[in-house]
């Protein structure tokens, strides 16, 4: 990568607040020309709210802004794409009924009155080509994978001649093959000139892809500009969060007990009625983590819906404790003692418009003390929120604040609240990291970890294969919709060529031949 000292971005004593919140507290920041910049921080630190402010999204309370050495003041985002400025948010801006390149035209003066297609197509594709984005042009958003719809994204702005980069937690929703092409992108972006501001929580992909880090903790810069081969990965985990931070989690060694979770040979369609399961049979036992490996999109989704009964199966049965709850609705699940941390936050785990407490207080609206016939006893329900705040240490100014309002890793905090709290006897654990900073991530793992202690049965379904690794006791591994196997010794080997569609039964094939001979 190129590392030219030629600052293209420099932002001095940036302030911004938000309703009793200092989201930047005086903040410094620059970006040099040809260089990926990673900025640090846990949730709520105030990364978002700084790039969201180059963007031209938020204005200032105080500070200056200098594009190549030019003092600028963006009222709108297309400001800041007219000064060579492109965000990538987290959640992608595109439509989904439309194709790769109207999705790229959109918004823009030309073309005007023709829609020559078939021009801006070959156009579109010289792009993708040039920077290696691999993308059909003609093809309609909803047919692309979540990394291919990333790539449209960045093609949007570099056909907006944007020079500088903003990408907000851009491996959040990527598979590991789909992150190692996304990093080649950003290479050969920077290979040309261009500069990449990239927001993460993830260290080990800062360590890989980064020049240089700035760590913000609390809206306040903690490190600035550190060039990232002078500092670990620990020595940063510090700097975010303010303690140490453990890495390897003390798992006890324990004897697991009775089966708690019997999948047997499930079926079931996904959303576009495909199917996306196809035999699976899978067993938890009650104090013991059984993880779930596979690359995005290989039907883990839709196994959690079967087990928590959000999606019908069309064969199979899923017995939990003895009792089959095949098809059955989710209250009976809930009853039965399976809590759910599901993949989407927000519009599965959460009631957004609706306060901490309503949401720690869903499985027991109705039952007492909280619950009584109709009615709702709130100082109850307030009391136990204000329980579960402390002891799950979720930071909110009140119990009565709506839950959109929150960050990532406080809002997961009170979903692990809610499931936790129901002493279950199941516990589904979908994604229950992703988009986490590492002192929430080292939380969620610690709590985890006791409710295995404490005799849950839980299935972990990730796609960090470094988590499933360190939590669990055995790991199943599935491909398109089938288990290739199941590994006990942790190896790695196995484990990524079972995620490339190897079964098991081949590996074992394939070693005890070369043993033979």
């Amino acid at each position: 990568m190129t590392n030219q000292e030629e600052n293209v971005v420099v932002m001095k004593g940036i302030v911004k607040r938000f309703p009793g919140v200092l989201a930047n507290d005086h903040v410094d920041f620059s970006l040099r020309k040809g260089e990926v910049h990673s900025l640090l921080g846990e949730n709520g630190a105030g990364k978002s709210t700084l790039m969201n402010v180059l963007a031209g999204l938020y204005r200032p309370e105080a500070g200056t802004i200098y594009i190549n050495n030019r003092m600028v003041n963006f009222n709108s985002p297309l400001d800041a794409i007219h000064a060579g400025i492109g965000m990538i948010h987290q959640h992608f801006m595109l439509v989904p009924s439309q194709t790769v390149t109207e999705n790229i035209l959109l918004g823009l003066e030309e073309p005007r009155f023709r829609m020559q297609l078939g021009k801006y197509d070959r156009k579109v594709a010289e792009m993708s080509e040039r920077f290696g984005l691999k993308v059909d042009p003609k093809a309609k958003i909803w047919q692309l994978s979540v990394g291919e719809q990333q790539r449209v994204e960045i093609l949007k702005m570099l056909y907006r001649g944007a020079n500088i980069l903003i990408m907000d937690e851009p491996t959040a929703v990527l598979a590991p093959s789909e992150i190692e092409e996304l990093f080649k992108t950003l290479r050969s972006m920077v290979g040309e000139g261009k500069s990449v501001i990239f927001i993460s929580h993830k260290l080990n992909e800062v360590m890989e892809i980064s020049d240089r880090v700035t760590v913000l903790r609390k809206g306040k810069v903690t490190a600035a500009g550190l060039a990232a081969r002078d500092v670990t990965k620990e020595e940063l985990a510090r700097l975010m969060v303010g303690r140490d931070v453990l890495f390897d989690l003390e798992k006890k060694s324990q004897q697991a007990g009775k089966v708690v979770l019997s999948v047997e040979n499930i079926w079931a369609e996904n959303d576009k009625g495909v199917m996306a399961l196809r035999g699976v049979s899978l067993e938890v036992r009650s104090g013991e983590i059984v993880g779930l490996a596979g690359v995005a999109g290989n039907g883990q989704s839709e196994l959690a819906e079967v087990i928590t009964g959000l999606r019908k199966c069309t064969q199979g049965v899923v017995r939990v404790a003895g009792d089959d709850l095949t098809n059955k609705p989710a209250r009976q699940g809930i009853r039965r003692g399976i809590s759910h941390i599901p993949e989407d936050r927000t519009h599965v785990g959460s009631s957004p418009n609706l306060s901490v407490t309503d949401n720690v207080i869903m499985k027991k609206y109705d039952q007492p003390p909280i619950g009584r016939g109709w009615m709702i006893n709130a100082v109850l329900a307030e009391k136990y929120a204000q329980e579960l705040k402390q002891s799950y240490d979720i930071i909110v100014p009140s119990v009565r604040t709506p839950v959109r309002l929150l960050s990532g890793g406080n809002l997961q905090r009170v979903i692990l609240a809610r499931e936790i709290s129901s002493t279950p006897a199941l516990m589904i654990a979908v994604q229950p990291t992703r988009g986490l900073d590492v002192g929430a991530i080292e939380g969620v793992q610690r709590l985890l970890l006791a409710q295995r202690e404490a005799g849950a049965a839980i299935l972990l379904i990730s796609e960090e294969l470094e988590e499933l690794l360190s939590l669990s006791d055995r790991i199943y591994v599935i491909y398109e919709g089938q288990i290739m196997g199941e590994v006990a010794d942790g190896d790695i080997e196995k484990i990524g060529l079972m995620m490339t569609g190897v079964r098991q039964e081949q590996i074992e094939a394939r070693v005890g031949g070369v043993a033979h001979d």
